[in-house]
């Protein structure tokens, strides 16, 4: 129950100092020395450049990986990606939505809170053993995100606004700085790993103070852009992402990594880590390919309020199930 509570307390906490930061400054009650954007910048560039990676290599360090099948956890991440956006799609045609509305329906059924939310429930309910396997089951969500939630995103837009080919999304992704840090992380605590040099023991401290602070940081980062706008007017198309986001995606993934015998590997461990993370809400960079491409962004808007928010029951049933 502690686990429990300090997830909700985190979670609302961010989103909360984030969205209020917001409003204050907006208001005209309090002057930030730096505008908004650059103070979300700021906080995204520190948790993922500094706090995540330490914590990714720390952790990766001591996980005992006994099976060669936990390297299949990224085909899982990218799976639970393309299942949600493919299910959005089938949705969008019953719930007869027009073109910019089933652009952004497509990417809230795809983009999942992996990085923030679902890293911070996985070390809070598993421990630094499962946090370890969340870089790994993430390992192809940029690629998924941009090889292809963002051109089917576009083919539902009406803007003119073209993205650039196939082979320089690739080239720009080789250099970005956040993809290299969190595979340098990666390689790095894997070489430690097979290098059986024991971990000091003050790292065992600094994850325990890194994790949710770097997530606290990402949150309230959400919390600094979030709008809430006609979140009433989509009540069919929340439920609807609520229901692919938290049972059928879920369900789909926990029982191919019961077939993939995951549950038979660490008491079950990359099967709880498959669960948890496959049962996140809509990822905040939902809303950037409906912003780019002119789709329905009040649409995405509550799709991402809506599924955040239902976490309140989410995580109460995963933590009655797994823990």
């Amino acid at each position: 129950m502690n686990k429990l509570i300090l997830s909700f307390s985190i979670i609302v906490a961010g989103l909360s100092i984030g969205y209020g930061l917001q409003l204050l400054t907006a208001q005209g009650r309090i002057r930030l020395p730096i505008s908004i954007d650059r103070l979300r910048l700021g906080l995204q560039k520190a948790a993922l450049l500094f706090f995540m990676p330490v914590t990714v290599f720390a952790a990766i360090w001591t996980t005992h990986l006994s099976s060669a099948r936990v390297a299949a956890l990224p085909l899982f991440g990218a799976g639970a990606i393309i299942l949600g956006g493919a299910l959005a799609l089938s949705a969008a045609r019953l719930l007869r939505l027009g073109p910019a509305q089933t652009g952004s329906f497509f990417v809230c059924g795809a983009f999942t809170n992996i990085g923030s939310v679902g890293a911070l429930v996985c070390y809070l309910f598993l421990g630094e053993s499962g946090f370890a396997l969340v870089p790994v089951y993430k390992l192809f969500e940029e690629l998924t995100y941009y090889g292809v939630g963002f051109p089917i995103a576009k083919y539902f837009s009406t803007s003119s606004y073209a993205p650039a080919g196939a082979g320089k999304r690739i080239r720009a992704m080789a250099r970005d700085p956040f993809i290299l840090t969190a595979l340098s992380a990666i390689a790095l605590g894997s070489l430690m790993n097979v290098s059986n040099i024991p971990r000091p023991a003050f790292f065992q401290t600094i994850n325990a103070v890194f994790i949710p602070l770097g997530t606290g940081m990402l949150l309230i980062s959400i919390g600094l852009a979030m709008k809430f706008k006609r979140v009433g007017a989509y009540v069919k198309p929340c439920l609807t992402v609520a229901i692919i986001k938290f049972v059928c995606v879920p369900a789909a993934m926990g029982a191919l990594a019961m077939l993939a015998g995951y549950g038979r590997i660490d008491n079950g461990l990359p099967l709880k880590v498959v669960l948890i993370l496959s049962s996140m809400p809509v990822a905040f960079n939902a809303l950037i390919p409906p912003s780019i491409y002119r789709l329905d962004l009040d649409l995405a808007n509550a799709c991402w309020f809506f599924s955040t928010a239902a976490l309140l029951l989410v995580l109460p049933i995963l933590h009655a199930v797994l823990v």
